[in-house]
């Protein structure tokens, strides 16, 4: 059992990595807050606490690039110093930045930061890597903040419309591609591995995808176009742009949903289309009895449609990691659909005196061996 702490694993990385490793039962999370950093008790039992720690805390944006410099300095400086406390040598594993090599302040940051942990490991001969990250975006990420593809997708689910500044190539890497990345850091395991000295090793995270900003834009407007207002799954063939429609889809509102079918009706009964995709999966209704609920799992990676056409239900959804619910009524004499965010638990439950009629779409064919589905209650 390896006990792992996250610096930052509230930020869009952090949460990521934390969830991830939760689903490893051999992994121990140790818990942090921001607030540890102006705790120095609570910082030394943290990091006494770890075989591993992951520093991804730091600050990205601010109108004052000094501001910038001095709060990531300063808190590799508070890592090191309740290391040297406590007497410990965890293996550090550290995000620097390809900014690290260019002229500001932040870059800057990363690079002295990385020198301190270089440092700090071959004085006390402890273990430290260091993570060059390219351009990240997933779910999650915070518009204006994290990456223009999180603002991006927030404006065009939102129905604004983004504004391109350079229309150049973008090197970028896909939440769940850095997270498998990391993992294989703190195991050894991962490629592109250098060498600094005896104690410090350097990761270079090269980045699988090229794209134009414009490519990217076009292909999130064709999004709201098919999906938000046509109910069509893209093609979810290509890794990138499923990649990007699971980032996309995470952006929808909630009131978004549930979603009315077009119902047609004759003298024979009636006809109601489920989905119309330009892609494979799998196709799959059930019957549930009064009272029953089905579900309460999540994935990480696959699309799925919810539809009733028969009965009342309850749809259930709810974030890993927070608390609130999100409730969506469904009646079969509207016949509607619910499409389930990755890493959102969800079920569904009878409500109705009535047996309730299912149906469900998702883009992959179950796989006993790779099934991608976590069984979490809502």
């Amino acid at each position: 059992m390896i006990k792992i702490g996250i610096t930052g694993q509230a930020g869009f990385v952090g949460n990521h990595l934390y969830n991830t490793l939760s689903l490893d039962e051999g992994v121990t999370l140790i818990p942090f807050e921001r607030a540890f950093f102006s705790k120095q008790d609570k910082l030394e039992d943290f990091v006494a606490s770890c075989d591993v720690i992951v520093h991804l805390a730091a600050m990205n944006r601010h109108e004052d690039a000094n501001v910038i410099y001095n709060t990531n300095t300063a808190l590799v400086d508070s890592l090191l110093t309740a290391c040297k406390n406590k007497n410990v040598t965890p293996h550090i594993l550290f995000s620097s930045s390809s900014q690290e090599t260019k002229d500001n302040l932040y870059g800057k940051s990363k690079k002295e930061g990385k020198d301190k942990f270089i440092a700090w490991a071959n004085s006390t001969k402890g273990k430290f890597t260091s993570l060059t990250i390219p351009n990240v975006f997933g779910p999650f990420g915070k518009p204006n903040y994290n990456s223009f593809v999180a603002t991006f997708c927030y404006k065009v689910a939102h129905g604004e419309e983004p504004t391109i500044i350079n229309d150049s190539d973008v090197n970028l890497i896909y939440i769940n591609e850095l997270v498998a990345v990391i993992i294989k850091a703190i195991t050894g395991k991962a490629e592109n591995t250098i060498n600094i000295s005896e104690n410090a090793s350097e990761v270079n995270i090269v980045a699988p995808h090229t794209k134009k900003v414009s490519e990217i834009l076009n292909l999130l407007k064709q999004y709201k176009r098919d999906y938000m207002e046509n109910g069509i799954f893209p093609s979810l063939e290509d890794t990138f742009e499923k990649a990007l429609f699971n980032t996309f889809r995470c952006y929808v509102p909630v009131d978004h949903y549930p979603v009315k079918y077009t119902k047609h009706t004759d003298p024979r009964g009636s006809f109601v289309e489920i989905a119309r995709t330009q892609t494979s999966g799998q196709f799959s209704f059930s019957t549930t009895v009064p009272g029953i609920t089905r579900g309460n799992h999540f994935h990480t990676r696959k699309a799925e449609r919810f539809a009733v056409i028969s009965g009342k239900a309850l749809i259930q959804l709810r974030k890993i990691g927070t608390d609130e619910v999100i409730d969506y009524y469904l009646d079969g004499k509207e016949p509607a659909y619910v499409d389930m965010p990755i890493w959102y638990t969800h079920n569904i439950k009878n409500i109705g005196e009535d047996e309730l009629i299912t149906l469900f779409w998702i883009n992959e064919p179950y796989n006993p061996e790779d099934a991608d589905t976590y069984f979490v209650n809502v």
